[in-house]
């Protein structure tokens, strides 16, 4: 018992002092990015693999395994990249600090990397569709958003491409509306006359509930399954 409590003596010195704090951050980086991946994809795994993909309970359990991993280890993969590289520039930086576009050569390493050499992954691929999504909301409020205006802390502000405030809000309040839209357009359009291009899960879920819905040949799999 003495020895185990002056090994985690021990070992909070270490992680205390200053001097590994850096390289604390990527071992803490990873886990964050394993434990998050880990948390996402398992429940969404769980419940498209068994309620979309055929064959037995160890095959599913397996695919679930499978696509929790694969997004565990990704994101904690990015986030030892990302952060080593963000390291490593600063202390190339003649001034010793971060600049301005550290953070976009850093992602630009690490989406390469990690996501970019993968390119028939299907977890890999729906990550990066999930954040080229949230650039395209980001970066549409940016254009709005006027200069030197940020609501969070460390925010830069908007570009001020529109400066009239009565044209701002009407952008602002259609935006979404329009985005929705055409997303869904688009989506519909391409499944209905290009399904063999659509994400296999996305496909599988919109085949279960378009066009299965369209046959059934008894009261029993009109409510309680498909035909």
């Amino acid at each position: 018992m003495d020895r185990l409590q002056a090994l985690e003596s021990a070992l909070e010195k270490i992680v205390l002092n200053p001097r590994y704090h850096d390289v604390l951050t990527l071992v803490k980086g990873v886990r964050n990015g394993m434990v998050y991946g880990s948390k996402v994809r398992f429940p969404h795994a769980l419940v498209m693999i068994f309620l979309f993909r055929h064959g037995s309970l160890r095959t599913k359990t397996w695919l679930v395994f499978k696509a929790t991993r694969q997004h565990a280890r990704n994101l904690g993969l990015f986030a030892l990249a990302y952060k080593a590289t963000m390291l490593f520039l600063r202390y190339t930086s003649p001034t010793g600090k971060e600049r301005h576009y550290d953070a976009f050569l850093a992602g630009l390493f690490g989406g390469y990397v990690v996501f970019g050499r993968d390119i028939h992954n299907s977890v890999s691929q729906q990550i990066v569709i999930y954040v080229f999504a949230r650039v395209c909301l980001a970066l549409a409020k940016l254009a709005v958003q006027p200069r030197g205006v940020g609501k969070i802390e460390g925010g830069g502000g908007g570009m001020g491409l529109v400066p009239n405030e009565h044209l701002r809000r009407e952008i602002t309040r259609n935006a979404w509306p329009a985005f929705a839209s055409l997303s869904w357009a688009m989506v519909m359009y391409v499944f209905r006359w290009h399904p063999e291009t659509v994400q296999p899960s996305l496909r599988s879920s919109m085949q279960y509930i378009y066009v299965q819905s369209d046959h059934w040949d008894s009261l029993r799999n009109f409510v309680w399954h498909n035909k």
